[in-house]
């Protein structure tokens, strides 16, 4: 069953200095195709993992990738409000969330999708 997770990033510039994994486009739809290409495959989890100190040791559940995921993004005012629609669990988001933009969003709500 797949859960509707209402995220805001109040404040993009930020999110775009979280580190080496983060975002790099301007506008609500280029963020939302970045976390959709991030939770859709792997790419960015391999990436962070490689850089582990033992890749072997990082749990694979944090690789687990959903090609039906769903990302949208609108403008509202400053802030960018993002609506994902994924089976993955709300661990998993996070991490991927945390790598994209450090601290810099909030998970506004939570329901069925």
């Amino acid at each position: 069953m797949s859960t509707r997770y209402l995220i805001r990033i109040p404040d993009a510039d930020k999110a775009r200095t979280s580190g080496a994994y983060a975002l790099r486009s301007q506008g609500p739809e280029g963020i939302a195709a970045e976390l959709q290409d991030a939770l859709r495959g792997d790419s960015l989890f391999a990436r962070w993992r490689a850089d582990q100190p033992d890749p072997d040791d990082v749990d694979p559940a944090l690789g687990i990738t959903d090609p039906a995921a769903q990302v949208v993004g609108q403008q509202r005012d400053l802030d960018i409000d993002l609506t994902v629609d994924t089976v993955i669990s709300s661990t998993v988001l996070k991490h991927r969330l945390r790598l994209l933009a450090g601290s810099a969003w909030e998970l506004r709500d939570v329901r069925a999708a």
